[in-house]
C-alpha cells in the first residue's frame, strides 16, 4: 500500500455530520452553528453534493455562500471535511453531455433524477469534475478550517457497474494492461467453453444481460476493473487537491453488507485516513453484529490504525422496507461500538433533517420535531459524553484473532450458477464472526496474503477464490505453531475462477488433511444432525480424510457418514474443517474449544445472564488501556475489570464490588454494567 500524503490529525474524538446549508436560507446558517455548539460538534462535512450550487452554469463558479458557511464554522471552532461537490453531476453538465450518462446492463440508461448518474470511463464527466475540484482547492486549499478534503461521496454506491460503450472501450484497455494477448485472456476465462473464444480485442464487451448465465471469469474481472476504475477517478480528483492543499484526503467507504463492488483492499493505502459510513440494516438476521463486524473490518483496511465512521444515523433510514426507529439509548451503544473498535470519529448523516428530497424521511442530529425533541437531547448526550473520551483517541484495539476476508471471493462466490443460492459469502462471514463476538473475543480482519505473525488463532470463512501463495501464507502459519479454522466452500478456484482440480479445498487441501470430493447443499430450511448431537444448516459436503481426525460426522442428511468436522495436525499447529453452517449457539461451542486451543481469551471476564448480548473490546494506547462494555441487554452484567470509568468519571470503579473468580474464592473487582448502558474503564495498568 501507499503511504498516507498527509495525515489526519483531531483533539480527542471528532464528532459532527454532513451540512447542507443549500438546503436551507442563510438565516438559518447561524442557528445551525448555535446548536452545533450545543452539541459538541467540531467537524462538519460540506460541499459535498454542492456542484449546482457552486458552479450553476459551466465554468461559472460562486463562493459567496460557501465562503460564509466556512466562516461561520471556522469562527465557533468547528472543522471543515471539504467535500469537492463531485457526488452527482448538475442537470446542465448531462443535458450536454448525454454520454456521461450511465447504462445498466440490460443496455437501459439510468438518467439524471437520482444521484450518482455518470460513468465512471466517461472522459466528458472526468474533465468537468476535476474542473470543479481545481475550482474548490484554489479557493479553499489553505483555508484554515479546512481539516480534512472528502473526495465525491459513496464512490460506486449507485454507479459501480457502468455497461455502455465508453466503459467497454476502457474494460478492454484494462484486460489488455492485464493479460497482454488475447491468448492470455482467452486461457484466463476458459473461453472454450460455449464457443466464446475471442480473435481480437474489440469483440470483448462488458458482461451485459445474456439469455444464460455469463462466463464468469468475465463477470470477475468486470468487478475487478470497476473497482479499479472508480479508484483510478478517486486518485485523480486526490491529485488535483493534492498540488493545491497540504490538507489530509479520503473518501467515504461503504463497508456494509449490501455494498460489494469495491475491492477496499486495493483502495485503502491511496487514502490519508481511512473513513466509512455504515447504516443499520434490518434486512439481515442480526444487524448489530454486522455493524460490529463492520467497524472491524474498517480498522482492517486501516491496517489498524485509527479510522472515521464518516456517516451513520441517529434513527432511521429512508431506503430500506421499513425504516425502523432505534430505541432509547440504541444511537449512544451503536456510536461507542464504532468508537471501541478503533473509530476516532463519530459522525452522522446528516446535522439538519431534510424538508423535501429523497432523504427527507432519513434521520438527522436535529430533527424535524427541532430541540425539545428525546432524539435532540441524546445527540447533546452523546457529544458530552464523546468529549470525556479525548485520551482514548490515538489508541489501537487489541485482538488475537485474525479473519481472512476477500472481495474477490464474495463476487466469485456468489456468482451466478454455483452450489446453492441459500447461501452466500457473506453469510459464513457473519455466522463465524458472530460465534466469536457472543464470546466477547475481538478479530482483526485481514487481507488474504496478510501476515499473521502477531495471532493465535486465524479463521479462514468461505474463502472460495485463493491465490497458492495466500494459501501458502496461511498453511505455513499452521505449520509454524497456529491453530486456524478454514470454512466449507474454500480454496474451491484460483485468481481467474478456475477449479482447483484433485479434490476441493485446493491448496489448503493437505493442511487440512481432507479430500472434499462432491457438495451436498441442503434445501433452504433443512437440517441435518451430526453425531454429537448438533445441528448443520445450508450446506454438506461429502468428503473423507486424509490425515485428519473426525473430530464429528453427519449422521443423517445427503452426506450421511462423512465427516462434518475435522482437526488435523501440520507441521507443529493445527487446521480445523467445518463443512456445514453450524446452528449459533453450537458455532459458539466450536468458537470457545478454538480459543481454549490457541490460547485465547476475552479482554475480561463477564458474568450475568445476559452476558452473550454485551460487547468487550480493549483499546490500548501508549499510556493507558480502555476497556469498552456495551451492554445491549435488558439485564445489567458484571465486569471482572477496575479502575476509573470515563462515562460516569467514578475513579474507583470497580474497587467497592467483591466478585469470585472462576479458578477459587479469590475476589475480585467487578463493574456493573447497566441495562442498555455503556462503561468504558480507564484501567489500572495496561494489560
Amino acid at each position: 500500500m501507499a503511504a498516507p500524503a498527509h495525515t489526519f490529525t483531531h483533539d480527542g474524538i471528532a464528532f459532527g455530520g454532513d451540512y447542507n446549508p443549500e438546503q436551507w436560507h442563510p438565516s438559518v446558517w447561524e442557528e445551525d452553528v448555535a446548536l452545533m455548539r450545543e452539541a459538541g460538534v467540531d467537524l462538519v462535512a460540506i460541499n459535498i453534493f454542492g456542484w449546482a450550487a457552486v458552479e450553476p452554469r459551466s465554468g461559472e463558479f460562486t463562493f459567496a455562500s460557501l465562503d460564509r458557511v466556512i466562516e461561520l464554522l471556522h469562527a465557533a471552532g468547528i472543522r471543515v471535511n471539504l467535500g469537492t461537490g463531485t457526488a452527482s453531476p448538475p442537470a446542465w453538465l448531462t443535458l450536454a453531455h448525454p454520454e456521461i450518462l450511465p447504462i445498466a446492463e440490460d443496455g437501459t440508461t439510468r438518467y439524471p433524477g437520482g444521484r450518482q448518474a455518470w460513468c465512471p470511463s466517461s472522459p466528458a464527466f472526468r474533465t468537468a469534475a476535476l474542473s470543479l475540484v481545481r475550482a474548490v482547492a484554489e479557493r479553499f486549499g489553505s483555508h484554515p478550517a479546512v481539516a480534512l478534503w472528502h473526495v465525491s461521496n459513496e464512490l460506486g454506491c449507485h454507479n459501480a457497474l457502468c455497461y455502455c460503450d465508453q466503459s467497454a472501450a476502457a474494460f478492454r484497455r484494462w484486460l489488455r494492461a492485464r493479460y497482454n494477448s488475447i491468448d492470455a485472456l482467452n486461457a484466463a476465462w476458459g473461453t472454450a467453453f460455449w464457443s466464446q473464444t475471442y480473435s481480437d480485442w474489440d469483440e470483448i464487451l462488458p458482461p451485459r444481460a445474456a439469455l444464460s448465465a455469463r462466463n464468469p471469469g468475465q463477470a470477475l474481472d468486470f468487478h475487478r476493473f470497476s473497482s479499479d476504475e472508480l479508484l483510478d477517478y478517486y486518485r485523480a480528483e486526490a491529485a488535483v487537491i493534492r498540488d493545491l492543499s497540504d490538507v489530509p484526503v479520503t473518501t467515504n467507504f461503504m463497508v456494509a453488507a449490501h455494498i460489494e463492488n469495491m475491492d477496499y483492499w486495493q483502495w485503502a493505502g491511496e487514502m490519508d485516513v481511512v473513513a466509512n459510513d455504515h447504516y443499520l440494516d434490518y434486512r439481515l438476521g442480526d444487524p448489530r453484529t454486522e455493524l460490529s463486524f463492520a467497524a472491524d473490518l474498517s480498522r482492517g483496511l486501516a491496517l489498524g490504525s485509527p479510522w472515521l465512521l464518516m456517516e451513520h444515523s441517529t434513527g432511521a433510514v429512508n431506503w430500506q422496507p421499513i425504516n425502523f426507529a432505534k430505541s432509547p439509548g440504541q444511537m449512544l451503544r451503536n456510536s461507542l461500538t464504532h468508537v471501541a473498535r478503533g473509530a476516532d470519529a463519530v459522525c452522522f448523516f446528516q446535522w439538519r433533517a431534510s424538508l423535501q428530497g429523497s432523504e427527507k424521511f432519513h434521520s438527522a442530529m436535529l430533527p424535524h420535531a427541532g430541540t425539545d425533541s428525546e432524539l435532540w437531547r441524546e445527540v447533546v448526550e452523546l457529544g458530552a459524553i464523546l468529549s470525556k473520551l479525548d485520551e482514548v483517541a490515538g489508541s489501537r484495539v487489541v485482538a488475537d484473532i485474525a479473519l481472512v476476508f476477500s472481495w474477490e471471493s464474495w463476487w466469485a462466490a456468489d456468482a451466478e450458477s454455483r452450489p446453492s443460492t441459500a447461501i452466500g459469502y457473506l453469510d459464513q462471514v457473519h455466522a463465524v464472526y458472530a460465534a466469536f463476538a457472543a464470546l466477547h473475543m475481538t478479530m482483526d480482519v485481514v487481507a488474504p496474503g496478510a501476515d499473521l505473525s502477531e495471532y493465535k488463532l486465524v479463521v479462514v470463512p468461505g474463502l472460495h477464490l485463493v491465490r497458492n501463495e495466500e494459501a501458502a501464507i496461511i498453511n505455513d502459519w499452521i505449520a509454524d505453531g497456529g491453530t486456524a479454522l478454514v470454512t466449507f466452500f474454500s480454496g474451491i478456484v484460483d485468481e481467474n475462477d478456475r477449479v482447483w482440480a484433485g479434490g476441493y479445498t485446493g491448496p489448503f487441501r493437505d493442511a487440512l488433511g481432507v479430500a472434499v470430493e462432491e457438495f451436498a447443499p441442503l434445501a433452504p430450511d433443512s437440517r441435518v444432525s451430526l453425531d454429537s448431537g448438533a445441528t448443520g444448516t445450508k450446506w454438506s459436503e461429502r468428503m473423507r480424510v486424509t490425515t485428519a481426525e473426525v473430530v464429528d460426522a453427519f449422521a443423517d442428511g445427503p452426506a450421511a457418514g462423512s465427516p462434518a468436522i475435522t482437526r488435523n495436525r501440520w507441521g507443529s499447529g493445527n487446521a480445523w474443517y467445518l463443512s456445514t453452517l453450524l446452528e449459533p449457539e453450537e458455532y459458539r461451542s466450536l468458537a470457545l474449544q478454538l480459543a481454549a486451543e490457541a490460547g485465547v481469551d476475552s479482554p475480561v471476564r463477564v458474568s450475568g445472564d445476559a452476558e452473550g448480548a454485551v460487547e468487550v473490546v480493549r483499546r490500548r494506547g501508549d499510556l493507558a488501556s480502555y476497556v469498552f462494555a456495551i451492554n445491549h441487554s435488558n439485564t445489567s452484567v458484571q465486569l471482572q475489570v477496575s479502575g476509573t470509568e470515563l462515562i460516569t468519571g467514578d475513579n474507583n470503579a470497580g474497587h467497592n464490588t467483591a466478585g469470585h473468580n472462576t479458578a477459587g474464592d479469590n475476589t475480585v473487582a467487578t463493574v456493573e454494567v447497566p441495562p442498555g448502558a455503556v462503561r468504558i474503564i480507564r484501567e489500572e495498568s495496561a494489560s
